[in-house]
C-alpha cells in the first residue's frame, strides 16, 4: 500500500515539478534580457543577438509549462530560441568586419538555418499523418535528428570561433562561449538519448529550461564592457576538419533517414532493401573517404570557394622552412629537399631540379619521387635558360603544349618536357639575377591550371631556394680553395726537396764521368742515374702544372692514332677496344690529352666488373672532334656527376686522392675542349672529350691575321 501511494505520489507531483522547472527557466531566461538590456556593453556585436535569444528562451519556455514541450507552437519557440543563438555566433565570426572571415563560416551558417527550417515541415507532416504510428514514429525521430544536427554544427562552430580568435579577446569569448555551448551541448545529448531510446526522456525534457535559462544568466552576467572588438582568423584545417565532420554527419542523417524510409515498405522487402542499402553505403565510404583525388578536390573545391586565397601562406612557410632546414646524416641532400619544399606547395608528387653547366645549359642534378622519366644529359640549351633568368618566367608547360607564348620561349621547350605528359610547370630559381637552377614539377593528383597565385608563390618560393643552393655552392667553394691552399703548400714543398734531389743526383752523374773505374760500371751508372733525372724532371714538370690551368706547345693531335696508343699501352691489364675509327684531327697537347685520357680509361676500368671491355669511339661532328670513353659499370647518380665527379677531394674509390677527373677537366678546358658526362645507374658511363679540329683553328687564326693587317 505505501509503495503504491508513492507511485501515486510521484505522479502527481511529476508535472508540478516539470511546471515549475519550466517556469524558473522563463524567469532566468526574462531576467537576462532584462540584464542584457540595461547593463550589456552595448558595443558588444553579440548583445542584439543575446537579447533576442533570451526573449525566445523565455516565450519558449513559458509555453512549455502551459501548453507542454511537445505542442507545436512550444516547438516553433524553440526554433526561433537557436535561430537567434545562431545569429549570435555569426555576429562574433563577423565582428572584425572582414568579408574574408565570413567566407569559410557563411556555408555553414546557411545550412544551420535550412536545417532549422526544416522542423516546420516536419510538424506539418505529423499534423496530416496524426493516425498512423508508423509515420509519427518516423516524424519523432525525423524531428530528433535535426536538433542533433543544429547541436552539431553549433559546437563546431563554437569551437572554431575560440581556436581561431586571437589570445588577447579569448576572455572576451568566455562566457558567451560557454553559455552557448552548454546549451547546445544538453540539447544535443537530450536529442540522442530520446533517439536511441525512441521516447523523449520526461525529466531532462522539463529540465532543460532550468538549464537554458541558467546559461542564458551566465552570457549575460559575463557581458561586460569589452574593449577591442572580436577578431577572427578562420584556420584552413579547421575549415576542412569542419566541412568534413559536416560531410560525415550528413551521411549519417542520409543512412539513417533511407534506412528508415525503407522500413515503412514492411515485411522481408524492408529488411532485405535495409541491408543492400547499408552494405552499398559502407562500400561507398570505403571506396570515396581513402581517395586521394576525392581529398584533393575536396581542399581544391572548398580553397575556391571559401577562401580569398588558395595558400594558407602561413602554413605554406612553415612546412617549407622544415623541409629545407632539415639536414643532418642520412637525410636527402639539400638539391632532392628543394625539390620536395617546392612541390609540396603545389602537391605535387615528384619533381626535377635541373642547374646550369659552364655552358649555360640546363642538366639534371637531383630527382625527388620521380624515377621513370628519361631526362637527356644536356635536358635545355642556354637559350632557354636565358629566358628563365631574364624574364623570371614560370612556365606552365600546358600552355607550351597548347602553342601560348608570352616572351618567345615556346621554340626553346626541350621536346622531353613537352613529350612527358607529367610535367606540370617549370620553376626558375634566380638569385641575383643569375638563374641558379630549374625545378619542374609532376602533376598533381588533382590536375588544375596554374593561376596568378601559383606564379606568385612559385617565383617567391624559387628564388628562397636559389638562396640556399647559392650559400652551399659558395661554402663548397669557400672549402675547396681552402684545401687547394693547403694542396699547394705541400707540393711547394714536394717540389723544393724534388729539385734538391735533381741537383744532387746531376752533380753525382758528373763526379761519375770524371771518377768511375770502371767503364761498364760507369756506362750502367750514368744511364740509371741520368733516367732518373729525367724521369724527377718529368714529375716537376707535372706538379707545375697543378692548378695551373695552362697547357703549352698545342698542335695537331690524330685521334684515331692516339685512342690506338692508349689501346695498346693498356693491352695487358684490361681489354681496351675501339668501336668508330673517324679520321679526325683536334687542335691540343698530345701530352696533356693523353695524360687527361688515361685517367678516364682508369676510372673505366675501375667501374668495369671482370674482363668486360672499355671502349673508345673517336667521332666528328661540325667543328669539333670527338672521342668517347665508354664502359658498362653500375653507372653514377645526377647528384654525384654534379657535385662530386669533378670536386676535388672528392673520390668514390677507397683511397682516391679524388683529383684525377678535376684534372682531367682542367687539361681538356685548357686546351679550349669540354667534356661531357652521360651515365645511368645499372647501365655504365660515356666521357665525351670534345676539342676543336684543327682546320678550324688554323683558319680562325688566318681570320684574325687578316683582320689585324687590315
Amino acid at each position: 500500500m505505501a509503495g503504491g501511494r508513492a507511485v501515486i505520489w510521484a505522479a502527481a507531483i511529476a508535472p508540478l515539478a516539470g511546471f515549475f522547472a519550466w517556469l524558473a527557466g522563463a524567469v532566468l531566461s526574462a531576467g537576462a534580457l532584462l540584464w542584457l538590456w540595461r547593463h550589456g556593453e552595448r558595443a558588444r556585436p553579440d548583445r542584439p543577438g543575446l537579447m533576442l535569444a533570451a526573449g525566445a528562451s523565455a516565450v519558449w519556455c513559458s509555453l512549455a509549462a502551459g501548453l507542454g514541450p511537445d505542442h507545436d507552437a512550444t516547438i516553433i519557440a524553440a526554433l526561433v530560441r537557436n535561430l537567434a543563438l545562431i545569429a549570435t555566433i555569426f555576429s562574433l565570426f563577423a565582428a572584425d568586419g572582414r568579408s574574408a572571415s565570413l567566407k569559410p563560416v557563411r556555408p555553414v551558417i546557411v545550412a544551420l538555418v535550412m536545417v532549422q527550417l526544416l522542423q516546420p515541415v516536419v510538424l506539418l507532416v505529423g499534423s496530416r499523418i496524426a493516425g498512423d504510428a508508423h509515420a509519427l514514429r518516423a516524424v519523432f525521430e525525423a524531428r530528433v535528428l535535426i536538433d542533433m544536427l543544429v547541436s552539431i554544427g553549433a559546437l563546431m562552430l563554437l569551437h572554431n570561433l575560440y581556436a581561431g580568435a586571437a589570445s588577447a579577446m579569448r576572455p572576451v569569448l568566455r562566457w558567451t562561449g560557454i553559455g552557448l555551448a552548454g546549451i547546445f551541448a544538453y540539447d544535443l545529448n537530450l536529442a540522442t538519448i530520446a533517439y536511441l531510446s525512441g521516447t523523449a526522456p520526461p525529466g531532462l525534457t522539463d529540465l532543460r529550461g532550468v538549464f537554458a535559462g541558467t546559461m542564458a544568466v551566465l552570457f549575460a552576467l559575463g557581458m561586460n564592457a569589452a574593449g577591442p572588438r572580436v577578431q577572427f582568423s578562420p584556420s584552413r584545417t579547421v575549415t576542412f576538419r569542419t566541412l568534413s565532420l559536416l560531410l560525415i554527419g550528413g551521411y549519417l542523417a542520409a543512412m539513417v533517414l533511407v534506412t528508415k524510409s525503407l522500413a515503412l515498405l514492411g515485411g522481408d522487402m524492408a529488411r532485405t532493401s535495409q541491408v543492400m542499402f547499408l552494405v552499398a553505403a559502407v562500400l561507398a565510404a570505403a571506396i570515396a573517404l581513402p581517395s586521394p583525388r576525392l581529398r584533393g578536390w575536396m581542399r581544391v573545391t572548398a580553397t575556391k570557394h571559401l577562401f580569398q586565397h588558395r595558400y594558407d601562406y602561413r602554413q605554406e612557410w612553415l612546412r617549407f622552412t622544415r623541409t629545407i632546414g632539415h639536414g643532418g646524416t642520412g637525410s636527402a641532400s639539400l638539391e632532392e629537399r628543394a625539390v620536395k619544399a617546392l612541390a609540396d606547395i603545389t602537391e605535387s608528387p615528384a619533381g626535377l631540379l635541373l642547374m646550369p653547366n659552364d655552358e649555360a645549359r640546363l642538366e639534371l642534378t637531383a630527382r625527388w619521387n620521380w624515377p621513370t622519366i628519361a631526362v637527356p644529359a644536356l635536358a635545355s640549351d642556354f637559350v632557354l635558360a636565358g629566358m628563365l633568368e631574364q624574364h623570371n618566367l614560370v612556365l606552365a608547360l600546358d600552355e607550351a603544349r597548347r602553342g601560348v607564348d608570352h616572351h618567345g620561349e615556346g621554340a626553346h621547350v626541350p621536346e622531353w618536357l613537352i613529350e612527358a605528359e607529367d610535367a606540370w610547370a617549370l620553376v626558375p630559381l634566380i638569385h641575383f639575377d643569375r638563374l641558379v637552377g630549374a625545378i619542374v614539377l609532376a602533376r598533381p593528383r588533382n590536375p588544375r591550371q596554374l593561376d596568378w597565385e601559383d606564379f606568385d608563390l612559385l617565383r617567391t618560393a624559387g628564388q628562397q631556394l636559389a638562396s640556399y643552393l647559392a650559400e652551399q655552392a659558395g661554402q663548397q667553394a669557400l672549402m675547396d680553395a681552402s684545401r687547394f691552399d693547403e694542396f699547394n703548400r705541400r707540393m711547394a714543398f714536394v717540389m723544393h726537396d724534388i729539385k734538391n734531389l735533381v741537383s744532387q743526383l746531376t752533380l753525382l752523374a758528373a763526379n761519375a764521368e770524371k771518377h768511375a773505374d770502371n767503364p761498364a760500371f760507369r756506362a750502367d751508372m750514368l744511364v740509371t742515374l741520368r733516367n732518373s733525372a729525367d724521369k724527377l724532371s718529368a714529375l716537376l714538370a707535372r706538379l707545375g702544372r697543378y692548378g695551373s690551368g695552362q697547357v703549352n706547345a698545342t698542335g695537331p693531335i690524330e685521334l684515331v692514332d692516339l685512342a690506338r696508343g692508349i689501346a695498346a699501352r693498356f693491352k695487358g691489364v684490361h681489354p681496351v677496344a675501339l668501336t668508330r675509327e673517324v679520321p679526325v684531327e683536334v687542335m691540343g697537347n698530345r701530352e696533356a690529352l693523353e695524360q687527361a685520357l688515361i685517367h678516364l680509361v682508369q676510372n673505366a676500368i675501375d667501374a668495369t666488373e671482370g674482363d668486360l671491355p672499355v671502349f673508345l669511339d673517336v667521332s666528328a661532328e661540325g667543328l669539333h672532334g670527338a672521342i668517347d670513353v665508354v664502359d658498362s659499370g653500375q653507372g653514377m647518380t645526377p647528384e654525384f656527376i654534379r657535385s662530386g665527379l669533378f670536386k676535388p677531394f672528392v673520390s668514390s674509390k677507397s683511397g682516391g686522392f679524388g683529383i684525377g677527373a678535376f684534372e682531367a677537366r682542367e687539361l681538356i678546358k685548357a686546351m679550349g675542349g669540354r667534356i661531357a658526362v652521360e651515365s645511368r645507374k645499372g647501365l655504365g658511363t660515356r666521357f665525351s672529350v670534345v676539342l676543336p679540329r684543327a682546320e678550324a683553328v688554323r683558319l680562325a687564326g688566318a681570320e684574325t691575321d687578316i683582320q689585324e693587317v687590315a
